[in-house]
This record gives structure tokens, C-alpha cells and sequence, in this order.
């Protein structure tokens, strides 16, 4: 990977965290999901106005994903629900990289060198580690079921990384592919909302309405910049790379939501660096 490359999903890596934090700081996920899928429905609108439309091998791919994004992000609500945010959210992204790097392989035909795979391997190892040593640090049994949320997470967004990267490749267009994906998976969430809340729901969004649009914006931002990625470099290592968020994402848990940082993330730190050196090095 080129360092612009990986300049672009580091800064994608970061705003991903902060979107997430937004999401997590709101306790009604309904609410929370409502603002940042609806208001990045309405941003993929006005891109699509002046962005190209996607190429029509492009589409499918867009529906697929737009439905394994929508059950991403129900999987987030109830990981996020269930479990502490620095916690759910290394165990959800840190599980990704290595189910992508072997879909990459088995279902798109990339071809993995060896430094990447090291760096991925490396890369993923710490997050998964880090995850799984803080529930062990933590003095309280582990919540099974926030855990099997996460890991479902991680499935869901192996699985749309995939798909993404294929489809984004077809469009001809990183803006109008994401442009037309925020559409697609944003009108789902808020539907639901609208149905089973109904009149009350307006009230319910107004008091966090600054906080859900402003994550809607960093979440268009941070995918924009990884679908732009994606056309540049092979799946593999830019979802690793683009996982470093559980760094970023660790950090603001200890620093907003006040939980536990410790050793551990800091050995994760450690071997992400090693990661994106070993991926880096693959060129």
C-alpha cells in the first residue's frame, strides 16, 4: 500500500471510532441508529445528485450490501446494549481482518503476499487479544451473549467488506457507490423506527439530533475513504489496517466512558504498529 493509502483509512480508522462513540453515548440505539442511518441516507442523496451513477454490474453488490449493513449495524446496537464500548468494539472489529483476509482469498481471487499476510496476522492478533484479555482482567464473567454479539458483528462486517470491495471495484465510482449504499441501507433503520415509535419518536430524536447527525457525517466520511481505499489496495490489509480504530476507539472508552485501558491496549498499540510495518513493507 502506498503511504496516501494508508493515510486515508488511518484518518477513516479514527473517524470510524468517533461515529461509534457517538452511537454508544446515546443509550436508546434505536434513537442513536435513527439519526446516523437517516442523516447519512440524506448526505448519500445530495452526493448523488453530482456524483456518476454506479455501473450496473455495480448493483447488486450495492443491495447485498446495503442488507449486510443494515444487519450490522442491528448487531451493533445489541453488542453495544449488552457490553462495555471498549470491549464490544475490539472484539467486533478485531475479529474482521482475518475472516476478510480468507474471503478475499477464497471468493475474489487476491493473491496474499507473504509481509501482508504477516502484518494482518500480526495486526489482528493483538486486537483480538487485547479483547479478550480485558474481559479476562476485567474480575467479572464474561456476558456470553455481548460477546457472540460482537463476534457476529465482526462476521457481518467481514462479510460487507467483501462484498464492498468487489462492488466498489465494478461501480467506476467511489462516490456514487457510496453515495447510493447510504441511501439504500439508511431509509431501513429509520423505517423501523417510525413503526414502532411512531409519534413519540420526534421528540426522542430531537434532544441527541446534533450528536446522531454529526456521526452520520463521520460515518459517510470514514467509508467513503475506505471504499476509496479499496480500489487502491487488496482487501486484506486494508481491513486490517482500518481496524486500528479499536486503538482509537480504546482510548476514547477510557476517556469518555471512563473503562479500563491498562497494559494490554497498550501491547495491541504495539502490534498494530508492527502490522502496518509488515504491511507497509509489502509495497
Amino acid at each position: 500500500m502506498t503511504p496516501l493509502v494508508v493515510a486515508a483509512v488511518l484518518v477513516a480508522a479514527v473517524t470510524h471510532a468517533g461515529w461509534n462513540a457517538l452511537a454508544h453515548h446515546i443509550k436508546d440505539q434505536v434513537v442513536a441508529f435513527t439519526l446516523i442511518a437517516g442523516g447519512a441516507a440524506v448526505m448519500g442523496a445530495v452526493m448523488a445528485c453530482f456524483a456518476p451513477l454506479p455501473a450496473a454490474g455495480a448493483w447488486p453488490y450495492l443491495v447485498v450490501s446495503a442488507l449486510l449493513h443494515v444487519g450490522y449495524q442491528a448487531l451493533l446496537m445489541r453488542s453495544f446494549s449488552l457490553g462495555d464500548f471498549g470491549q464490544m468494539y475490539p472484539i467486533a472489529r478485531g475479529t474482521a481482518p482475518l475472516v476478510v483476509t480468507v474471503a478475499a482469498v477464497l471468493f475474489v481471487g487476491e493473491r496474499i503476499g507473504g509481509w501482508q499476510l504477516a502484518g494482518v496476522a500480526v495486526a489482528s492478533a493483538g486486537l483480538v487479544g487485547v479483547a479478550l484479555w480485558g474481559i479476562r482482567g476485567s474480575g467479572r464473567r464474561p456476558h456470553w451473549a455481548a460477546i457472540a454479539a460482537a463476534l457476529a458483528t465482526g462476521v457481518s462486517i467481514a462479510a460487507y467488506t467483501v462484498v464492498d470491495g468487489v462492488g466498489v471495484r465494478a461501480s467506476g465510482t467511489p462516490l456514487g457507490y457510496i453515495a447510493w449504499l447510504m441511501i439504500l441501507e439508511g431509509v431501513l433503520i429509520p423505517a423501523y423506527a417510525v413503526a414502532t415509535r411512531r409519534r413519540a419518536l420526534l421528540a426522542q430524536l430531537r434532544p441527541h439530533a446534533a450528536r446522531g447527525l454529526l456521526g452520520a457525517a463521520m460515518s459517510v466520511a470514514a467509508y467513503g475513504l475506505v471504499l476509496w481505499a479499496q480500489t487502491r489496495a487488496p482487501l486484506a490489509p486494508v481491513a486490517a489496517l482500518r481496524e486500528s480504530s479499536i486503538i482509537a476507539g480504546a482510548a476514547i472508552g477510557a476517556l469518555l466512558f471512563k473503562e479500563r485501558f491498562g497494559a494490554p491496549r497498550i501491547v495491541a498499540a504495539g502490534l498494530m504498529v508492527v502490522g502496518i510495518g509488515l504491511m507497509l513493507k509489502a509495497g
